[in-house]
């Protein structure tokens, strides 16, 4: 009897194209992509996957669900949200968002105001070891700088996520780094060598970017910029302890309990509706979180029916050579990252058909790693149903589509890599 896990069924993928066509289409055809909500459209999806599969039985397929919602880094994630919403609803209560905003604009530029979200980003996402971190602490802070300067909010928010981005395939303390490294068995610190290689010219080409893009549009009448150093202290915790590598939970529970000092003490909040802005700032980040369990719960059965298998199965069989173990690692764990929205989960799973053809094509295990984390990374920047787009475009009230076009990184870090694999010498 065969085993369904081991199928090999393109018509699994289904639901993603489902997906895809609705909120794509829909979004296209009214030219308004806030018409179609994502979570509407999931719902859509999960309901094709669930009558697509309804032969296996309801019970069957609920279980399938289950036990992908109820996975370690599916709850991780949920509870990053809800921390992320508490710490930025506290610290917009008590005024660090304008008083960080004010003190940057007024001892950098306007100009390389974005560089700077960009930079800042890089290296909180470095030391914080997680994307979705970054991005909860500097998304109201690019919402603030774009109100200042009249730079465009997703120009900003763009920033945001490809700082977001770089750390989060090439920090040590990365769940997907972390998972690179222990399915291709690599040091860390060689990993880190040559992945740093990789991407770091696509970093510096992204920050010449912003640079053209925000000083085109910068405008020069901010009006007053005070702010209050006390303010501004919740931010320097977290940065602070981003850089020195404490646990994202940590970092963003302390930054919040520091907010709610702050905006006591200074008169910003006063004892009851200190709770009022925990809470609006926890319920904004409902919708993201639902739509995370509703997008796990797509995944495990795409993947329970075959959807994964079949692209495993196909990009394998058409490999040949050094430099096509290279590309087909690439393009293996690009695919199952469209499939999964997940990076870390996909490098898990195609973790070990890149050990074989790594070993079968003697391609390095260290490059090997650094291909799984930035193409999963890659996939994971760009797709507008990922956790990261979909937690910017909540926080700073966009549309994935809208931020979708000032995300240069993600892609040049792509086409970096691919230059390596092409004129680079091979170990």
């Amino acid at each position: 009897m065969e085993n369904i896990n081991e199928r090999q069924n393109p018509w699994a993928l289904l639901p993603i194209g489902v997906f895809l066509v609705i909120f794509l289409g829909v979004g296209f055809l009214s030219k308004d992509f806030y018409t179609m909500p994502a979570i509407v459209a999931f719902l859509i999806a999960l309901l094709v996957a669930f009558l697509q599969h309804q032969k296996h039985g309801f019970n069957k397929n609920m279980k399938v669900i289950s036990r992908s919602i109820g996975d370690e880094n599916i709850v991780t994630m949920c509870l990053i949200f809800l921390a992320s919403g508490a710490f930025s609803g506290a610290v917009k209560a008590a005024g660090g968002v304008e008083s960080t905003v004010n003190l940057g604009l007024s001892i950098m530029p306007s100009n390389i105001a974005v560089v700077g979200l960009f930079i800042i980003g890089c290296f909180i996402s470095v030391s914080m070891g997680t994307s979705m971190g970054t991005i909860a602490a500097m998304a109201p802070i690019g919402v603030g700088i774009s109100e200042k300067t009249g730079i465009p909010l997703p120009i900003c928010i763009g920033a945001v996520v490809c700082g977001a981005m770089f750390g989060d395939n090439l920090s040590m303390i990365s769940d997907t780094t972390i998972a690179a490294v222990r399915t291709q068995g690599c040091e860390m610190k060689d990993k880190f060598k040559e992945n740093f290689i990789i991407v770091l010219p696509a970093a510096i080409i992204t920050a010449i970017c912003f640079f053209i893009i925000a000083g085109n549009e910068t405008s020069q009448n901010f009006g007053s910029l005070d702010y209050s150093f006390i303010k501004v202290m919740p931010y320097f915790l977290v940065l602070i302890g981003a850089l020195i590598g404490i646990n994202v939970f940590v970092v963003l529970i302390s930054g919040t309990i520091l907010s709610l000092i702050v905006g006591l003490s200074t008169g910003a909040m006063n004892f009851s509706n200190m709770f009022v802005s925990l809470g609006d700032g926890i319920t904004g980040m409902y919708d993201i979180t639902i739509i995370s369990i509703i997008v796990a719960a797509i995944v495990a059965m795409v993947k329970e029916y075959g959807g994964v298998n079949y692209i495993l199965h196909v990009v394998k069989k058409r490999i040949r050579g050094k430099r096509g173990a290279e590309f087909g690692i690439s393009i293996l764990v690009l695919l199952l990252d469209l499939c999964t929205a997940n990076n870390t989960v996909a490098i898990v799973m195609a973790g070990p058909i890149a050990k074989e053809l790594s070993d079968e094509f003697e391609v390095s295990p260290t490059r090997a790693a650094s291909l799984l984390d930035i193409f999963a990374s890659l996939g994971q920047g760009i797709i507008p149903y990922g956790a990261q787009l979909l937690s910017a475009a909540t926080l700073s009230g966009l549309t994935p589509i809208a931020i979708m076009r000032y995300l240069p990184y993600p892609l040049l870090m792509g086409i970096s890599a691919i230059l390596f694999i092409l004129f680079r010498k091979r170990k």
